[in-house]
């Protein structure tokens, strides 16, 4: 097979040739859309699931929507090392400036607002942390610029909210890695979110995260439950995962064989990113199409020795000696591999068992705990369990340490 015209695309948030198994939150965040156009009360999104589920790639085709529907949008990535008031102002004034309102008084006054609460650091911020954003409006006084970040993004959400009710459009912001935002922060983003509910302003926040993103928002504001419409983002089935193989198959003239899409499904276990990977190192292997079961085989051992260095290994080498300890405690006591991807279940395993097959204090196993869950490499969605963020991480782990 010729790979110049190899279709599939492992790259990190980078769009696959065919977006198979994501067309019920599509059509749900049209529905949104239509709703704040009509001003009817909607709520905001959060999309939940584990790496290499697809979901900066979802979040890009739902901002795709947005801009199709000439909403203003903006996007952040959060980061545990960075407040939010630089990333959300450089977000609010893109999305401003998607907008297309007319300059005037009222545009003026909400590009000064977002340069109020750009400006207005924390006590103490470094001077390199210190930013100047890019508005030649000048700064407004005493809005957006209190220094407490929850009443800060309320007004700065609601000036925007109003700027966009007045040409009849929305605001999006996208949010991804939604779990890293601070406590503080993401109280503030609850209590924003909550405000333009209540006042019906065309303003919305689509975040995407972690399994555990719902907890953290709970923790935050006991309301968030009812506040956001939570889609979790999981693997394909095996009709979809057929799909994503074969559409871009058949653009170039190629198929596989069922007994290649069993075969390819059984490998990869329909997580999408695995789906590209795979895919691509079949192709580039194969002699001639269809691609049989035989061609999967040979092409499997280099998909997963990039897997092995590039998605899981770059996460593994990022973790401490005593920190990989850990880790390789939780793939023993993970589920047993039976050989086929596809039947594995991503499973959570105790804390309480963690220090037990270690011979350890669980106390003493804090610090590796707590390092791991901020490195993003574990999660816990519920109180004394942990489990991997990465599917099939145990498998390597096993198999390479």
């Amino acid at each position: 097979m010729d790979p110049v015209t190899n279709p599939y695309a492992p790259g990190a948030g980078q769009r696959p040739p065919e977006l198979a198994g994501r067309d019920e939150q599509i059509q749900a965040f049209q529905v949104v859309l239509e709703r704040i156009a009509r001003g009817r009360p909607e709520r905001s999104m959060v999309l939940t699931g584990l790496r290499g589920v697809g979901k900066t790639v979802l979040l890009n085709a739902l901002r795709s929507s947005a801009v199709r529907a000439k909403w203003g949008t903006g996007k952040l990535e959060a980061r545990p090392d960075q407040a939010l008031r630089r990333p959300m102002a450089a977000a609010l004034h893109m999305a401003v400036r998607e907008l297309g309102h007319p300059r005037g008084e009222e545009l003026d006054h909400v590009l000064g607002v977002i340069k109020a609460f750009a400006q207005r650091e924390a006590p103490g911020a470094k001077l390199r942390d210190r930013w100047n954003p890019g508005i030649d409006a000048p700064a407004v006084s005493g809005r957006a610029d209190s220094g407490d970040i929850e009443i800060d993004l309320v007004e700065l959400l609601t000036d925007v909210g109003g700027l966009a009710a007045d040409v009849g459009k929305g605001v999006a912001v996208f949010v991804d890695e939604m779990q890293d935002l601070g406590p503080q922060d993401v109280s503030a983003v609850c209590a924003a979110c909550h405000e333009l509910s209540q006042s019906a302003l065309p303003v919305i926040v689509v975040g995407a995260g972690l399994p555990h993103l719902p907890a953290v928002l709970s923790a935050s504001k006991s309301y968030s439950e009812r506040l956001f419409r939570y889609s979790r983002i999981d693997r394909l089935d095996r009709e979809q995962a057929a799909r994503a193989l074969q559409a871009p198959a058949q653009e170039e003239g190629a198929d596989f064989t069922p007994e290649a899409l069993a075969e390819m499904y059984a490998a990869t276990g329909g997580y999408p990113y695995f789906i590209q990977a795979y895919g691509k190192s079949v192709w580039d292997l194969a002699p001639q199409s269809p691609i049989s079961a035989e061609d999967v085989r040979v092409g499997a051992p280099e998909a997963e020795a990039e897997l092995a260095v590039g998605f899981f290994g770059s996460r593994y080498e990022r973790a401490t000696p005593g920190e990989r300890e850990y880790l390789r405690a939780m793939a023993d006591l993970g589920a047993q591999p039976t050989g086929d991807l596809a039947e594995e279940a991503v499973e959570s395993v105790a804390t309480s068992d963690v220090a037990t097959y270690l011979n350890r204090k669980p106390q003493s196993l804090s610090p590796a705990r707590d390092a791991l869950l901020k490195k993003g490499l574990i999660y816990s969605g519920e109180r004394g369990r942990i489990a991997f963020t990465v599917p099939h991480f145990g498998r390597y782990l096993r198999a390479h340490t």
